[in-house]
This record gives C-alpha cells, structure tokens and sequence, in this order.
C-alpha cells in the first residue's frame, strides 16, 4: 500500500501517519534487539548488564559514521521519486548498496581490532572488560550485515515503500528471542557464551534480515531495482552522496560520541550506577523511537514534496510534525514518569540499588521527550531538504556545548554527583528545540532548497 502512496498531494496527516507507523514499529522492533539482550542478561547480574551498557555507545558510534550516507540514500531516492525518475532512483540504490558495502566491511575490522583498546578508554573495569570486549568484538563481525539491511530500509523508506521492512524486522526479532536464550545460557549440546552469546544472536538474525532485503532488491518487484552494472563506480554521484551523508553521519557520531563519553563519567560511580545508566540508556531510545518515526516519514515526505517542486507543502509537512511529535512524546514521557520503577525493574528485578538510580534517571529525563521530538523532526526536515548541515550544528552545540559540560560540572563540581548526569540530558533537549525551531521559522532553508534544487536534479545516469 505505501509503494503506492504519493506523498506529494493529498491529506498530509494521513500521509505522515501511513508512512510513520510502519517506521515507528520497525524501530521499536530494532531497538527490542537491546531490550531483549537486557532483559536476559539482567538475569545473569548487574555486571552483565554493565558490560554491555558500556560497550553500546561505543558500537552505536561506529555504527554512526556509515549511518547518515544510508540517510543520504533515503534523501537522494526521496526526491528522484518526487521527481518521477525511476533510472535515477535505481541507479542511485544501486551505487548507495556498493558504498555502504565496503564502508561497513572497513568498520567491521576497525571495531574487531580496536574493541579491547576502546574499553579500556571508556573506563571498563576488571569486572565488566572481558565481557564487553568480547560483545563489541562478536557484534563487529555483524557490521555489513545489519548495514546492509539499514541500506535496504533507507532505500524503501525513500519511496514510501515501509511495510517490507518492517515484516522482515519482525521476523527477525522473533527469531532473536528465541536465539537469546539458547545462545547466552546454552541447551543440550549448545554451549552458552554469556554475554558474547548476545551478540551472536543478533549477528545471525542480522545476516538473515540482510540477506532477504538484498534479494528483495535484486529482483526490483518493489519498486526499486539494483544491478551490478550500475555498481559500477561513479565518482560524481559518491561525491554528491558524500557531500551530503558526511554531515548526516557526524550529527549522528556527535550523539553517540557524547553517550560513550558520559560512560566514562558514569563508570567513576561504581557497576551499579553503570547498569542504571545502561537501563535508563535502553528506555530512552525506545522513547525516542517515535520521534525518530517521525522525522523519517517527514524526511520523506519534505524530500519526494522538493523533487516535486512543492515546497509550500514541504513546510506544512514541518509544521505538522512539529505539533504531533510535541504532544506525543509529552504524553509517553508522563507515562513513564509515573512508572519508572516499574519498567526499571523488568530488567534488573533483583537489585533494588539499581530499580531506584534508573527510575530516578527516568523520571528526569521524561518531562523532556516532547522538545526532544521536536528536535528529531526538524532535523528530518532539515535533511529532507538536502540541509544535514543544520542538524550538524544543532547537534554539536547542544550535545558538546551544552550536554556533556553540564554533565560533567554537575556531576563532578555540585551536590548532585552523578544525578547531575541525568540532568544534563532535559536541559540539552529543550535548548536543542529551541534553537531549531527558531532557525526553522526563519525560513532560510526554504530558500536554500530553491536556490540549490538545480544542482542535483539531473536526467540521466552519474
């Protein structure tokens, strides 16, 4: 049904809503990966669950650098199909499919070679190490993989075509529960690995959701088909893909550098405070989903509406994602404040320590979440809008700027300890809001797009 949808007229809120719930449930299902590893590693103990709270951020910034050049797919597809140019579209795929290849393929031996150097960077101690080496070491050889299949979700994404990704994601979920399990603490003659047999489970699901997405795309019966001649190396597109993923890919590093350096804060308060971390770390990016669903649909939605040359309609797209992700997310954000302990202790549900310093954390964070959508779908305009620049800047200021020196003064100069962690994280989010939403009104990037829709729009191949 959403191959079909023409995101370039009709009623907006049912175009955001049928292209944003698919998304939304796809995420969740990607972040239940997480979940599902907390959960059964809880039972193994608040070490178990601390050695991968500690090598998460670190695997999410790898991941990070490959990830804003698959948005960059989403945008260059997005807004050859706004434009009805189904050669473009398939060549771009196709060249989008060979870099993020090899781009994965390098970071996977990066991550395999440098995990035990980096967990000793961020404060691993001889508790934890061991195990989260091992972790990052077994999901580094996931890389190409789980890149892959993001690449084959960018790629639907951008031509409205989300409910293939997201049945494949379930299935793949469902088989990691399952593999969890078996893989951590072992059954008959399969040995349990611990907390590398996470890891394990989600690298072979991860290799079967790629695979599958892969074919999908090969065969071209959903919209968009790849070939290896188009692989073929085309050095002006890559440079435009470049010009445009390198920004995407650094605002998302700049999020995930600044989780793994307030680890190294979090790590002087002892495992417990760690673990607390890590829970609250897991419930925040499941609160975040949403909004993340959201500023895709709009970075759709903005980037087939600019193909089409509609850019009034661009910006009421902005306009209506603003005010659903606001009252949204306030509204999950209460819910979870009221039940903080609860969900806190679904996952470690023998240590009280720890069930009270995560719904602390919790509860701090959760007044926040609506300006935190607001920030998340302005930044999916400004990327619909071929403008990755100014969710670049946004995000460096309020993490780098604002995030981690609160934290930091906080945590180490007042009263507070490591409860000034916690607060760094409202304040960063609302000042983040603000700042977008007033560069948004301004309008320049409606203007920027005008001037600059020319450079890429193009007939033909390369």
């Amino acid at each position: 049904m959403s191959k079909k949808l023409d995101l370039s007229q009709g009623s907006l809120i049912r175009s955001l809503f049928t292209l944003a719930w698919p998304i939304i449930m796809a995420n969740i299902l990607q972040t239940a990966y997480q979940l599902i590893d907390t959960f059964w590693l809880g039972r193994l103990g608040a070490n178990a669950v601390a050695a991968v709270s500690i090598s998460f951020p670190i695997l999410f910034l790898v991941l990070s650098l490959g990830a804003g050049l698959t948005l960059a797919g989403t945008v260059i597809v997005s807004q050859y199909k706004g434009a009805k140019d189904q050669r473009m579209i398939d060549f771009s795929a196709s060249q989008t499919i060979f870099v993020i290849f090899f781009v994965s393929a390098m970071l996977a031996v990066l991550g395999y070679l440098v995990a035990s150097p980096l967990m000793n960077l961020v404060g691993a101690g001889p508790e934890t190490l061991d195990d989260s080496v091992k972790y990052f070491q077994v999901s580094s050889f996931g890389f190409v993989f789980l890149f892959m299949f993001f690449t084959f979700q960018s790629l639907m994404r951008g031509i409205g075509n989300v409910l293939m990704p997201m049945y494949i994601v379930l299935g793949t979920v469902l088989l990691n529960l399952v593999l969890d399990p078996l893989f951590i603490f072992g059954f008959g003659s399969i040995e349990g690995y611990g907390v590398a047999g996470a890891a394990v489970a989600s690298v072979i699901t991860q290799g079967i959701s790629a695979a599958v997405g892969i074919a999908i795309l090969f065969r071209g019966r959903k919209g968009i088909k790849i070939r290896l001649t188009d692989m073929k190396p085309d050095f002006q597109w890559i440079k435009r893909m470049f010009e445009l993923g390198i920004p995407a890919s650094l605002e998302q590093s700049s999020r995930s550098a600044v989780l793994t350096v307030l680890v190294m804060l979090v790590t002087s308060f002892g495992s417990e405070v760690v673990a607390a971390y890590g829970i609250g770390a897991r419930i925040l990016s499941l609160v975040i989903v949403p909004a993340q669903g959201l500023a895709m649909a709009t970075t759709t939605m903005v980037g087939q509406n600019i193909g089409a040359s509609k850019i009034k309609r661009a910006e009421s797209i902005g306009n209506l994602s603003v005010k659903v992700a606001f009252f949204g997310l306030t509204g999950i954000g209460l819910l979870l404040f009221v039940f903080a302990e609860n969900l806190t202790a679904f996952f470690v549900p023998n240590d009280p320590q720890v069930i009270k310093e995560g719904a602390i954390f919790i509860r701090i964070m959760a007044p926040s979440f609506g300006l935190l959508g607001v920030n998340q779908v302005l930044n999916g305009l400004f990327n619909g809008a071929r403008f990755t620049q100014a969710s670049l800047l946004i995000s460096i200021f309020s993490l780098w700027i604002v995030r981690f020196p609160t934290a930091f003064i906080l945590s180490q100069k007042t009263a507070l300890a490591y409860e000034g962690i916690w607060w760094s994280f409202p304040i960063s989010n609302g000042i983040a809001a603000l700042i977008a939403f007033i560069y948004y009104k301004t309008g320049h990037w409606k203007v920027r797009t005008i001037r600059h829709r020319g450079d890429w729009i193009q007939p033909g191949v390369g």
